[in-house]
Formats: structure tokens, sequence, C-alpha cells
């Protein structure tokens, strides 16, 4: 058994680090035996460490680095892909994709664990078509807080306590996911501006219908909510032979950049996302139609970029992701405002639509609009103006993604997953002793 070793671990914000007993990962058996010896501050499974605030980390308890399981095989009949939990999205597509598959769903970013994704129960571009990852697992196995190993389906609850469960229920050690047949490695994207939110909107509830994936990137700062929306599709082959595309499945994305290690304080300040979101809206022509990109330039930009989370600066940054009903797209825009009120600088928000949600009671996604932006944790006013912004999204029926939440109250946190107490119930015969826990489910009394 590898020896554990007293870590720093903090998310992907790099704000509110604590020290956890750090352990590798390397069978079933010893798992349920580190869940088994867990002392009063419990155990917790790790992946790739992509969650923005504190999910992902618990001070003083056993932290298990599942990195280091990472098998996998496609199964190209069935068109599935069984996977060990600290195998990386990353690694699975570049076995896939040059074969003619591609998953499900994809985030924002590549470089997350297979457990990752089904405990945060990663939505996408797709999700008003696709829904999110956990509707596409068909069977995953799990360490109970027992130490007892279970096969799952989504025939059973515990399953779907699982899907969403914020890795609280156990330890999950593999699963089996299906994957999408795709012709090539690129997609074919259509882009179109938007000059203010409205219209932004407008197009998106009046097209998205017409494609498989759609994002619209906002410009926080502009007082218009002006934004660029990029639409698209797997390219086939034809597609790519009318654009004279050689080795049409050739998939090797590449790092172009590291981001510097010290960024000064204040670098990254409304003037100068103004100035980038200014080049950033005009680099993209008013319609664009058949545009043929890479699955890496369309789905994970930023990944191109390693450790691009340092641009925030020393403070770090959050994350602050809700989900609001349609009847409630007004506070899109109220968000923006107010964020603009306090000079909060974002140069990353970007505007979904939800389809309908699963079963999983934690999961994030519900019908209608989910906005992302990232900002700067030292900017002045801004846990006030979150917390006013809780209270609104809450009044609507709207909630928090646990996956990038680092501050909302126990008591918003209640108020917005009504289904907390159904959860409850089920994690309590999966972990009667309340063995998993994170800093997360500290701070949100899970």
């Amino acid at each position: 058994m590898s020896e554990a070793v007293a870590t720093e671990l903090f998310g992907w914000g790099r704000t509110m680090p604590t020290v956890a007993q750090l352990v590798d990962a390397h069978s079933e058996t010893q798992i349920s035996d580190l869940v088994k010896d867990a002392d009063s501050r419990g155990v917790l499974a790790r992946g790739l460490g992509r969650s923005y605030g504190d999910a992902a980390q618990s001070g003083g308890a056993t932290v298990i680095d599942m990195t280091t399981m990472t098998g996998f095989r496609l199964d190209a009949d069935n068109m599935t892909v069984t996977a060990e939990a600290g195998a990386s999205i990353d690694e699975i597509l570049r076995k896939i994709v040059p074969r003619g598959f591609f998953v499900p769903v994809s985030a924002g970013t590549r470089i997350i664990t297979v457990g990752g994704a089904i405990a945060a129960d990663i939505h996408g571009k797709n999700h008003h078509r696709d829904g999110s990852f956990g509707a596409h697992v068909t069977e995953l196995t799990i360490v109970d807080g027992l130490g007892v190993q279970h096969t799952l389906t989504p025939k059973d609850a515990k399953f779907w306590a699982t899907v969403g469960g914020m890795g609280l229920t156990g330890v999950i050690i593999n699963a089996t996911f299906t994957v999408i047949p795709i012709q090539s490695s690129y997609i074919t994207v259509d882009t179109e501006r938007g000059k203010d939110l409205d219209s932004v909107m407008s197009s998106m509830l009046e097209r998205d219908h017409e494609y498989r994936y759609t994002v619209a990137w906002i410009d926080s700062v502009s007082a218009s909510g002006r934004g660029v929306i990029t639409r698209g599709d797997h390219s086939t082959l034809q597609q790519c032979n009318e654009e004279k595309i050689k080795n049409p499945r050739s998939y090797d994305p590449k790092k172009i950049a590291t981001a510097p290690g010290l960024v000064p304080k204040g670098a990254l300040n409304k003037w100068t996302v103004q100035a980038f979101n200014e080049a950033w809206f005009r680099k993209h022509p008013s319609l664009r139609v058949g545009e043929q990109q890479k699955i890496s330039a369309f789905f994970h930009p930023l990944d191109g970029v390693q450790e691009w989370n340092r641009i925030y600066g020393p403070q770090g940054f959050l994350q602050y992701q809700f989900q609001v009903p349609d009847s409630a797209g007004n506070l899109v825009e109220i968000a923006l405002s107010k964020l603009r009120e306090i000079g909060a600088p974002s140069f990353l928000t970007v505007l979904k639509r939800f389809g309908p949600g699963n079963q999983a009671p934690l999961s994030f996604p519900q019908s209608g609009w989910t906005l992302a932006a990232d900002l700067p944790a030292g900017v002045s006013g801004l846990g006030r103006t979150l917390d006013q912004l809780d209270d609104l999204i809450s009044a609507e029926g709207g909630r928090l993604y646990l996956a990038k939440d680092s501050r909302q109250s126990p008591t918003n946190f209640a108020r917005t997953y009504p289904r907390l107490e159904e959860w409850r119930e089920i994690r309590d015969t999966m972990d009667p002793n309340h063995v998993f826990a994170s800093d997360l489910s500290r701070r949100l009394e899970i």
C-alpha cells in the first residue's frame, strides 16, 4: 500500500487550500481497506482537480488520488467504453476519436476523469439534446462506506444518488458509458454575432433545436451583453473532403503555451478584460456558415494553455454558474448587470440552454438557461453581490452548480436542491457512518 503524504490541495480556482493525507489508488481491495480504516475526518476520492471550488479536497482527511487507475477499453460493436475511474477523458478521446467515436457529453475541459464526470454529472454544449453525462452511463462499480463493492445500474436509486453526488456516496472504481459514432475529428461550425443579449437569447431559443451543440460567449463588460453564438455538429467525411482536409480522423491536440507562474495582482481588471472582449467580439464575423474546426478547438480551447487558471493571480478566482428556468431568463441580464456594477471582470462568460434534467437528486441541469462567469476572487463587494444573486435565483427555482461552487451557504443549497433529503436517505444506506466527506460537504452541511 502506498504511503499517505501530507499534501495541500485546492480546486481549479486556487482558493481555500487545505492539507490532506494523499494516497495513490492501486486496487479495489486497497481502496476498501482505506475506507474501513478511515478516522473521524473520513475519506474522499480525487481525480484531476478540475472542480473549481472545494469539492475535491478534504482537510485532515484521507484523499485517494484516483489518477493512478487509468485503464479503459472501447467496445466498438456495442459503442461503449469501460474505464477505471481515474482514466481521463483526454486519454480516452485520443484513443477513440481516430476509431470513429466521441464521448456522449464533453465539458469545457477534457482534463477530467471518468469518476469526476459522473460525480459532477457534467454537462456540455449538447444538453438541450442529449442530457448530461450520467444519462449515458450504463453501469458503475463503487466501494461504499462499509468498504463493500457494489455494481449499480440506472435501475438502482443508489446509481442516481452517485450521479451528481460529488463523491459522497462512495468511491467509484469503474464505469461503462455509451459513445457516439463520428466520421471525422472535425466539427462543422456556424458562427453568429449578436448585437445585444436579447438578440443572442432570442436566436438560441429559435434555433438551438437545429444543432447538436450550441454555446454563446457573452461580453460581460459591455452594457449591451453582446455575444457570439457558435453552433455545430460532427463533420461528415464528405464535408471534410469538400474542404480538402487530409487525415480527417487525425486527433492529436497540442498544448500551445503555459500561463505565466506569477501574474501581478490587479493585472486582470475591467480595462484589460474590456480590451480582450472587444478583440474577441471583432474576431468573429457577423455570420459564418460551415467552418471546419478541430474537436479540440470547438470543445476545449483553454486546454491548449497549461495552467491557465494562474492568470487570475495569487488570490485565485471563482466560477459562478447558475441555472434558471425560462420564466426567469431575465436573471441572466440582472446577473451581468450586477457584476458590471462592482467592476467584476470576466473574459470567460458563457451562456447555454439546458434540456430536461435526469433522475439524479443532486444533478445540476434543469430546463432553461445556464450562465457561467469566471471572476477574480479579490473584487470588492463580490461576496455580497453573489449572495444577492443567490437569493434572486433561488426565488425563481434556480440553483448553483456544485462542481463550480466555492461560497454559497448551506441554507441556499438546501433551498435550491429540493430532493436533498431524498438523496440523504439513499446516502445513509450507502454510507451509514458518513465516512465520505469533503470541504464542500462540511461547508454546505450535506
